[in-house]
C-alpha cells in the first residue's frame, strides 16, 4: 500500500488482508499477528524518521525496510497463554494448516528448572545461524541497590592480558587472553580456506555453523570473565 498509494497499514487492516493467506493460517493467529505487528512497528519507526529528514533533523535518509532474503527466518513469538506446561514439557499448539500438512498439531521442549513457568509472559523462537534458540520473557525482581563504598578497580583491557586489573586496597590479577584469541585466529583462519576463491558475501551452513560455536565461545568466554570480575 505504501509503494502504490502512499499508505501505512495499521494492525487492523494488515490483520484483515492477511488472514486467508495460507502461510498466516499455517500459524496460532496470535503468532501471526504478532509477526504482522512487528512489520507495522518497523514501517512506524520508518515513517516517524522520514518526517524528521524531511523537516531537517536528520543527516542520513532512512531506508524503507527490506524484504527478508529468499530462505531467510523470523523471530516467531508465543504469548504465554497460549503454552500449556504438560509433565514437566511446554506445549507449544500449531495452526490447523500446519496438522493438514504434516499431521501434528503440536511439539514439545523441556522446561527450565531455573524459571518459575508463572511468571513467563512470553516464548519466542529465535533462528541464528542454522539454529534456534528459545528465549524467555519474564519479569525479574528488582534488584537491590548496591550499598556505596570507596573501593575502586580500574581495567586495562588488551590482548593476551585480557582484562588487567589493579584495585585501590592493593589486590591486583590479569585475566589471560590468548584462549580468546586462540579460539578467534582459528576461527578466521577456518573462514579464510572456506571462502577462498568465493565471492566475498559467500555463505553456507558450514559456515553458519562455525560462526555459531565461535559467538557461543566468545559469550561464554565474557561471562565466565564478568563473573570472576565481579
Amino acid at each position: 500500500m505504501l509503494f502504490k498509494v502512499g499508505k501505512y497499514l495499521n494492525n487492523a487492516e494488515l490483520d484483515k488482508i492477511m488472514k486467508t493467506n495460507v502461510h498466516f493460517r499455517a500459524l496460532r493467529s496470535a503468532c501471526a499477528q504478532q509477526t504482522l505487528h512487528g512489520v507495522i512497528e518497523s514501517f512506524k519507526s520508518y515513517k516517524a524518521l522520514k518526517k524528521k529528514y524531511d523537516k531537517g533533523q536528520l543527516t542520513d535518509k532512512p531506508r524503507v525496510p527490506k524484504y527478508r532474503k529468499k530462505g531467510g527466518l523470523s523471530v516467531v513469538s508465543y504469548p504465554a497463554r497460549w503454552v500449556k506446561l504438560v509433565k514437566g514439557q511446554l506445549k507449544f499448539t500449531l495452526g490447523k494448516q500446519v496438522k493438514a500438512w504434516f499431521g501434528i498439531d503440536h511439539f514439545l521442549l523441556p522446561m527450565p528448572s531455573n524459571i518459575d513457568f508463572k511468571s513467563i509472559k512470553e516464548y519466542r523462537f529465535v533462528p541464528r545461524n542454522g539454529c534456534f534458540y528459545l528465549e524467555f520473557v519474564y519479569e525479574r525482581p528488582k534488584p537491590k541497590p548496591v550499598t556505596p563504598t570507596e573501593n575502586v578497580l580500574g581495567i586495562d583491557p588488551g590482548l593476551n592480558n585480557w582484562l588487567t586489573c589493579v584495585s585501590n586496597i592493593g589486590k591486583s590479577f590479569i585475566v589471560d587472553g590468548r584462549k580468546v584469541k586462540s579460539q578467534n585466529q582459528w576461527y578466521n583462519k577456518r573462514v579464510s580456506a572456506i571462502k577462498k576463491g568465493k565471492q566475498c558475501d559467500y555463505w553456507d551452513e558450514q559456515l553458519a555453523s562455525l560462526t555459531e560455536r565461535r559467538n557461543c565461545q566468545m559469550r561464554d568466554n565474557v561471562n565466565k570473565a564478568a563473573k570472576f570480575v565481579v
